[in-house]
């Protein structure tokens, strides 16, 4: 069984759509009602959900690693920066992601995309 992803609402659609085409189980924050959320909340939801966060935001970036620094519990996150990062590349990543990884390896940890 696959991870499933939490979508920030700074996540391009075209990444979510391929990824739930390869049968990806994706939830945004969108759908969830959240999009208006604090980051940190956002991180929080995901962890509730037992998703992991997927990021192109900086300040999401700047909350998880605070988090690790006080060893503050959180789902896990995936960051990818909007520059340098394509679509397909992205969906390709957190595919291979989704597909090798177990919730608990990923737990309170940051992945960079592209790998």
């Amino acid at each position: 069984m696959s991870l499933s992803f939490y979508m920030d609402h700074h996540v391009h659609s075209a990444i979510t759509q391929g990824l739930r085409r390869r049968g990806i189980a994706c939830l945004t924050a969108e759908e969830d009602g959240t999009e208006r959320l604090a980051d940190d909340l956002l991180l929080m939801r995901a962890s509730e959900l037992g998703r992991i966060m997927f990021s192109q935001d900086d300040d999401l970036l700047a909350i998880a690693a605070d988090w690790i620094r006080s060893s503050r519990q959180f789902a896990r996150l995936i960051f990818g920066h909007p520059l340098g990062l394509t679509v397909g590349r992205a969906v390709g990543d957190l595919e291979l992601i989704a597909q090798v990884l177990s919730a608990e390896e990923m737990r309170s940890q940051i992945f960079w995309i592209p790998l």
